[in-house]
């Protein structure tokens, strides 16, 4: 239970005194003091003010400890992102920062993908992983860079270093727009995405590369999903030819065709 810790943890955040949440709340500074220090246990109508209050949901104040959170994941349960209040579970992630509390952008290197699958959620282990900033991106966010491998990512090189940004709520998921996913059997992969949850309780994955073919896979196999936002290459994609482009090209080696048999026929 952590109720009472949450709620002079969020007072003290806001900058708030016991006098003002207290006048807010219509009670007396002397009760919002004996919750802070557990010497007394709010009744229905107390939790679901001091809930309204903070705009966090009774069970987030009570199950989840809010300082062990990033400052990414406190700025989306202050801007309406709780998952309890949907009936769901809160997706605490295994996160660093850096001695000013910022989020670190941690590397996930080729050679760590496998380890990834099962450490994803041991902060031991992400804290194992090397890191960096990218000072263009949002402060208020959660990245993590992926090196990724496979031609079904074409036109983006093999070997690319590519960067998502942490979606908690997967019905917020885009169809159309890129992701990198967590999946239990496929391990980290990156694919355009047909959202199906509330439909049909699953996504369809299309490849970059229109040679593999799509599949689908349930939300009981998702571990995470990471919205796309850049990749760093030091190779140059390879350029995508018009259907204009490449029909004057077949011509063209038609007609050199042509010709090379037509002097194969005068010799």
């Amino acid at each position: 239970m952590y109720f009472n810790k949450n709620i002079k943890f969020l007072r003290k955040r806001r900058n708030r005194t016991q006098d003002d949440v207290a006048f807010a709340l219509k009670m007396k500074r002397s009760t919002l003091s004996g919750y802070e220090n557990g010497v007394a246990e709010p009744g229905i109508s107390a939790l679901t003010a001091i809930s309204k209050y903070f705009g966090i949901a009774v069970d987030t104040m009570i199950k989840i400890d809010l300082e062990q959170l990033s400052e990414s994941q406190l700025y989306e349960l202050e801007k309406g992102q709780d998952i309890y209040l949907t009936g769901g579970k809160l997706r605490v992630l295994a996160t660093t920062v850096t001695q000013e509390n910022e989020e670190n952008i941690e590397l996930v290197p080729e050679k760590a993908k496998a380890g990834y699958t099962s450490g994803f959620a041991d902060p031991e282990y992400i804290s194992e992983l090397p890191v960096f900033q990218l000072p263009f991106l949002s402060r208020n966010k959660k990245y993590r860079t992926f090196q990724l491998s496979g031609d079904s990512m074409l036109p983006i090189p093999d070997k690319s270093w590519v960067t998502g940004e942490f979606l908690q709520d997967w019905t917020q998921i885009i169809s159309g727009q890129a992701y990198i996913i967590l999946t239990v059997d496929e391990g980290i992969v990156f694919k355009i995405v047909e959202n199906r949850l509330k439909e049909e309780n699953k996504i369809i994955m299309y490849s970059l590369n229109p040679f593999y073919g799509p599949f689908s896979i349930n939300v009981g196999e998702i571990k995470e999903v990471w919205k796309f936002v850049n990749y760093i290459s030091s190779e140059i994609p390879e350029p995508v030819v018009s259907a204009d482009n490449l029909a004057r090209t077949v011509a063209g080696l038609q007609h050199e065709m042509n010709v090379i048999k037509s002097r194969i026929k005068g010799e």
